[in-house]
């Protein structure tokens, strides 16, 4: 089996100096999964998740928001959200440079790449496919689903799977079926989850001591998503290694 390779390592958006987080199999990965992390950005648990990945045999990258690393201040990381926000295409381009860094740093042979985001970073890769970004497949955890520029017909290159929770005060059920109405006009191929009774963040282990009536972590959501994913993944990249545990 191979080993864990650990890097560390900076890139750059504009003059934006930005931290990545690459974790990978020192050889023949399976594919390469760029992760993005919540609004708070890259904490130590979206670095557990890259180890994990790679156990399972992928190049999994996480990148950073803001150039701040992870935020701890919840007012401050939705200042710095908003500001990011702000422009659109701005946004989008902020995480194509993310994107490069995975295609250029992981030891992939092939285009089997993929993008996972959690909360914000949900809202992320729904925004890559949007704008017809040649990523296999996109996967948003808990993420908001609406957008200023929705897709177009035909756009859409890569599959889309999303988890959201039914009782997520964030992402009210217009806004899903609103979301679905668009994935269908693209003609993306989309999948959605729904859990019912679920609130936002559940996939964040640290979500119930954020004293925020919105966000609250459910183990069973948590590991239903992880484990739908996981199967995706296989369909997608076409691979036969069980999974592992999630760590």
């Amino acid at each position: 089996m191979s080993s864990i390779e650990i890097q560390n390592f900076t890139y750059r958006h504009g003059d934006i100096e930005l931290a990545g987080y690459m974790a990978q199999p020192s050889r023949y990965p399976r594919g390469a999964i760029l992760i993005v992390p919540t609004i708070v950005g890259p904490t130590k648990q979206m670095h557990d998740r890259a180890r994990w990945l790679a156990s399972l045999g992928y190049s999994a990258m996480v990148c950073d928001l803001y150039g701040k690393g992870a935020i701890e201040d919840m007012r401050e990381a939705r200042t710095l959200a908003n500001e990011l926000r702000a422009d659109a295409e701005y946004y989008r381009e902020r995480f194509r440079c993310a994107l490069a860094q995975l295609r250029e740093r992981s030891k992939l042979g092939n285009h089997r790449i993929a993008a996972v985001g959690y909360g914000m970073g949900g809202e992320i890769v729904l925004e890559m496919a949007r704008s017809g970004e040649d990523v296999a497949i996109v996967v948003s955890f808990h993420g908001l689903l609406a957008t200023p520029l929705p897709a177009k017909r035909g756009m859409i290159k890569s599959r889309i799977l999303v988890f959201q929770g039914r009782a997520d005060p964030l992402v009210p059920p217009k806004q899903v079926r609103s979301f679905q109405e668009e994935m269908d006009f693209s003609g993306a191929d989309c999948h959605v989850h729904i859990y019912s009774g679920v609130l936002h963040g559940f996939t964040d282990i640290n979500s119930s001591s954020r004293s925020m009536d919105s966000v609250k972590y459910d183990a069973s959501a948590d590991r239903q998503s992880k484990a739908a994913m996981l199967s995706m993944f296989e369909e997608v990249f076409e691979t036969n290694k069980t999974p592992g545990q999630y760590q």
